[in-house]
């Protein structure tokens, strides 16, 4: 069976527009309730949110489900989306559910759910839940009189999340004399990324971090990273790093303003955890987006590489089955399950911040280990997903692509599965011929059932 609200990252649409509605978030928060009820007790659920305008719409509607079930809907307020994983295990809670949209604009809104166990769900669990939200049983399982729920709010996850962060930097070491560039894209990090940067000992140059419920993402944060490469230039800072809305991603930039994604921080991190000898596996984990230079770097240095279906849940699930501890995607979704059950933008800066000063070398340096090979990533907006196979022009197209690369490159067309779009990757050794190369498959999809490349 095939999910309909579940994307590869939660529920996600434009705020009060089917399916990010109230009623939605009222049986969301309800099926997680029922579904991880304590045996002869109520259960504990948290919410947190990030900074959206309708994040109060769906916080609401989530603790009124939850406690409709019985259950205590603790809510966290805005925090990170891995602060929230983090808070659910911390507090022995049995789900947390985030509302984010994570990199969108701020119209759009999300609904993601953990365990209890602080992992995302899996595919089959979303799957039941679907099915539960769908038929009588929200209706049918509610609670009356005593037996309902109550509503607790959570004052100290801002200040535990903040200590969890610093307890993965090296107890030795201090950021005093590092100047460091971050913003927080008006975000759920707008606080607890500057505040564990000065603690730590940093001079910290932030920005977005003034949210006002609709800025959220609006060009800063890791979708736009531009900014923050200008700022590290402008001060002379080390390193600059910029999260996206949820902050469960990072971008960083270089001490020349020079920009570093996600593949290129995978890269070093690998590196430096083989040395140290406490790379599990040999191996990393990334997706089928990873760049190819990620690949030719991870052989030259005698590392294992595996791809996944994009998305990090899928990279989290390998790293479990295989137990490995590093993985990530190119878009900065970086995971240490040393450290965390989830990408964390926050966390993934101080390992890097760490390396920089146990290695004694600037990030341009470290960021060296791998030369990227030319890619060409066009998004375009659709009016619907028909499977690829069922286009046959499309994938007419693509296989002359294909041919003409042949070893020298590779084509990727995939879905979002967050947005109506679809995605266009094509790499090879000529900037122009790949290019060409996209142009001409974003033209076929275009004529079928696109609106407009980006």
């Amino acid at each position: 069976m095939k999910r309909h609200l579940f994307g590869t990252d939660g529920i996600r649409g434009e705020a009060n527009v089917e399916p990010m509605t109230v009623e939605t978030a009222v049986r969301l928060g309800a099926a997680i309730a029922h579904r991880f009820r304590r045996d002869g007790g109520r259960g504990r659920i948290l919410i947190g949110k990030d900074t959206r305008l309708s994040g109060y719409l769906f916080e609401t509607a989530l603790t009124a489900g939850v406690t409709s079930m019985g259950a205590e809907a603790w809510q966290v307020g805005v925090l990170p989306t891995p602060g929230i994983a983090y808070i659910t295990g911390a507090f022995r809670a049995e789900a947390g559910i985030v509302i984010s949209a994570s990199h969108n604009p701020f119209q759009d809104n999300g609904l993601k759910v953990f365990g209890g166990d602080g992992f995302k769900l899996p595919d089959a669990a979303e799957l039941e839940i679907e099915a539960w939200m769908k038929s009588a049983s929200p209706e049918e399982s509610r609670v009356t009189g005593t037996a309902i729920g109550r509503a607790f709010r959570v004052h100290d996850a801002l200040g535990r999340y903040v200590t969890y962060l610093k307890s993965s930097f090296p107890r030795q070491l201090r950021l005093d004399g590092v100047k460091v560039v971050v913003d927080c894209a008006h975000g759920a990090a707008y606080r607890s990324a500057p505040l564990m940067l000065r603690e730590l000992g940093a001079d910290v140059i932030d920005m977005g971090t003034a949210p006002n419920g609709t800025n959220i993402n609006a060009e800063v944060g890791a979708v736009h990273p531009e900014r923050m490469a200008e700022a590290v230039k402008k001060h002379g800072a080390d390193i600059g790093i910029a999260l996206d809305g949820d902050a469960d991603r990072l971008i960083l930039a270089d001490e020349k303003g020079r920009v570093v994604d996600g593949d290129q921080v995978l890269a070093i991190l690998a590196a430096r955890l083989k040395r140290a000898d406490r790379l599990e596996g040999n191996t990393l984990v990334a997706t089928v987006m990873s760049n190819l230079g990620l690949e030719i770097a991870m052989k030259r240095i005698g590392v294992d590489l595996k791809r996944t279906a994009v998305g990090d849940r899928y990279v989290v699930e390998e790293m479990r089955r295989g137990g490995y501890n590093l993985g990530g995607e190119q878009s900065g979704h970086v995971v240490f399950l040393d450290h965390s059950t989830t990408g964390d933008g926050s966390l993934t800066a101080l390992q890097i911040l760490a390396v920089m000063l146990i290695e004694g070398r600037p990030l341009s340096e470290l960021a060296a280990i791998m030369e990227q090979v030319p890619q060409v990533l066009l998004n375009l907006r659709v009016r619907e997903k028909p499977p690829l196979s069922e286009l046959p022009d499309v994938m007419g197209v693509i296989g002359d692509v294909e041919s003409r690369l042949g070893n020298d490159g590779r084509v990727l067309v995939r879905y979002s599965g967050t947005e109506k779009k679809v995605r266009v990757m094509v790499e090879g050794v000529d900037p122009a011929m790949i290019e060409a190369c996209a142009d001409e498959i974003a033209g076929a999809l275009k004529a079928r059932i696109g609106e407009e490349a980006q």
